[in-house]
């Protein structure tokens, strides 16, 4: 596959300092470039626009607010799968995510997956930045999503992703229901119950070093609920409290 078929959509909020070093480490690469910003009042989507005049494989969509990473990632694949994009990947912009480790997601698309996670968890993964009271939330998120949707999936939150564009044109990403990180759960659920071959392969995740992390309660409350609501769906189940 060659690196222009390759697309990266990348979300940001307050990334100017890792913006252009991660765009140019893509680019590097050979690989297209997606930016969708929301709104950044730091002036990103202005670094992006700068980049792109000069390299017609960047581009960039300005959103007016931050409206979260699941409508921005629709958003982006949309695009992308309209642009002609054979495989669209989704990656962080604070580099926790390696662009080194993007050909491994990459290849095993094309040895047959249809959507490829960046693990944390899987043998090989790792997290070496957290505290253990992160570890234990985030595992303890993933295992209560392998049971409450009954997949086999051990880092279901994990947002470095590579989707071959035929498997991702059948998720229901524009009509996704969780706008923080609950998004990535949702296409790893639909991804299973649409009969997707998904894989995952390990990597390490580093915290960031510039910058501020997006991460908020009201994000996690968000994907703990979610999941329990669809859980609650797959089983024939009712709530015992209301829908929202």
């Amino acid at each position: 596959m060659h690196p222009d078929q390759i697309t990266v959509v990348i979300p940001t909020y307050n990334e100017r300092e890792n913006i252009p070093h991660l765009i140019g480490a893509l680019r590097l690469a050979g690989h297209r470039v997606l930016v969708v910003d929301d709104g950044s009042p730091d002036g990103t989507g202005a670094v992006v626009d700068e980049l792109a005049a000069d390299d017609s494989f960047v581009d960039v969509i300005h959103r007016t607010e931050k409206a979260g990473l699941g409508p921005a990632y629709g958003a982006g694949f949309r695009k992308a799968l309209d642009a002609g994009a054979a495989v669209v990947v989704e990656m962080d912009a604070d580099f926790s995510h390696n662009p080194n480790d993007l050909p491994r997601l990459v290849a095993a698309v094309s040895e047959g997956a249809d959507v490829v996670i960046g693990s944390r968890y899987v043998p090989g993964g790792s997290t070496p930045d957290w505290p253990l009271v992160r570890r234990l939330i985030s595992r303890s998120g993933n295992i209560y999503a392998r049971i409450m949707l009954g997949i086999r999936i051990n880092d279901a939150t994990a947002g470095f992703r590579a989707f071959r564009a035929t498997a991702l044109a059948r998720l229901p990403f524009p009509e996704a229901e969780a706008s923080g990180y609950a998004f990535q759960v949702e296409m790893a659920y639909y991804a299973v119950r649409a009969g997707l071959a998904v894989r995952e392969v390990p990597i390490t995740f580093r915290d960031r070093e510039h910058g501020t992390s997006k991460m908020s309660m009201r994000i996690v409350v968000e994907a703990m609920w979610l999941v329990t609501v669809w859980g609650f769906q797959r089983m024939g189940r009712k709530l015992p409290f209301g829908r929202r």
